[in-house]
């Protein structure tokens, strides 16, 4: 592939610890950024110890490292993001400002943003979301994706920057534990039955969420940053999607594997954020665009959560041992 310089923020996150091994491996060790607020153990790829916030030093890994293409995974998830709305607003509106205007003196080539089915609220569609709808969430981390949605848009059509985005749905993976979304149910409920514990679920049964592979995410956010500039044409979030489906659904599913295993149903306030969000989403104009499809159904993520997550903690019990 073209030779690229990458710096990818916020790269201990969820997604962030996936998807650097992805660009090392599609780019090479030495052509991938790694960075984040603080020094992580099990980081992949170089690392620097980077807070968005700081423009002089942000500048100066630009320059260091020649960088092409900015990766902008840092941010304040849902949940925690209602904890501190401010503090939260800062983080992710600020930071992404800082990111863009970063990119524009840099004359950065590409730049991706992530943002989230968090920005659909009440005035949206439920089912079969389809792309373009009114957007007006009930939480800071949406209102948040909403304006940095737009500020992308402006960004790239003021300055033409090759800005790229994703509406990720939930996303589900055994690299990482959770981190504070309101999804994140979705994974802890693997680590818990593979472990044989009873599950605690802050959601009622039947609440209904658009969900995702780890694997499909990293896929389509490969997909969409290789793709010809000419096939991007919404420089603000593509809606994408894979499967949907309740916390009962995917407990009936594990429990095919683990048949004893047990679950609670206790909602706490991230079930009213959850009932603000759409229950499943139209990805019509990312498949036409530029080819988007996910690879995984529901049944072989569960399969591959389960058969991930038995190796990890086998090899934690030898550790041990």
């Amino acid at each position: 592939m073209q030779k690229e310089s990458i710096l990818i923020t916020g790269a201990n996150g969820q997604i962030g610890t996936v998807l650097s091994e992805k660009l090392i491996d599609l780019y090479g060790f030495d052509n991938v950024l790694t960075t984040d607020i603080g020094h992580i153990d099990n980081i992949h790829g170089k690392f620097e110890i980077l807070d968005i916030m700081d423009l002089k030093h942000f500048q100066e890994l630009i320059t260091k490292n020649k960088i092409t293409q900015i990766y902008h995974l840092a941010s304040l998830l849902s949940a925690k993001g209602e904890k501190d709305p401010m503090f939260t607003w800062n983080i992710n509106l600020n930071g992404l400002l800082n990111v863009l205007n970063i990119a524009k003196d840099n004359k950065i080539k590409k730049i991706f943003f992530p943002s989230s089915i968090a920005v659909f609220g009440d005035s949206t569609p439920k089912v079969n979301t389809p792309q373009d709808v009114p957007l007006v969430p009930d939480t800071v981390y949406g209102i948040g994706k909403v304006t940095g949605e737009l500020w992308c848009n402006y960004y790239s059509k003021r300055y033409g920057l090759d800005i790229r985005s994703l509406r990720y749905p939930g996303i589900i993976g055994y690299q990482s534990l959770p981190g504070g979304g309101t999804t994140d149910y979705a994974v802890d409920i693997f680590h818990k039955a593979v472990k044989h514990e009873k599950f605690n679920c802050f959601l009622k049964k039947d609440t209904m969420m658009p969900m995702m592979f780890m694997d499909d995410a990293i896929h389509a956010t490969i997909m969409i940053m290789t793709a010809p500039e000419q096939n991007i044409r919404l420089r603000y979030g593509y809606n994408i999607a894979a499967f949907s489906f309740t916390p009962e659904d995917i407990y009936l599913e594990i429990k095919k594997y683990y048949p004893d295993f047990k679950i609670e149903y206790n909602p706490d306030f991230r079930q009213n954020i959850a009932d603000s969000w759409v229950k499943s989403i139209n990805d019509s104009k990312a498949r036409k665009d530029w080819g988007w499809e996910p690879e995984y159904t529901f049944e072989q993520m569960v399969e591959s959560m389960i058969n991930h997550l038995r190796i990890l903690y086998k090899k934690e019990e030898h550790t041990l041992l």
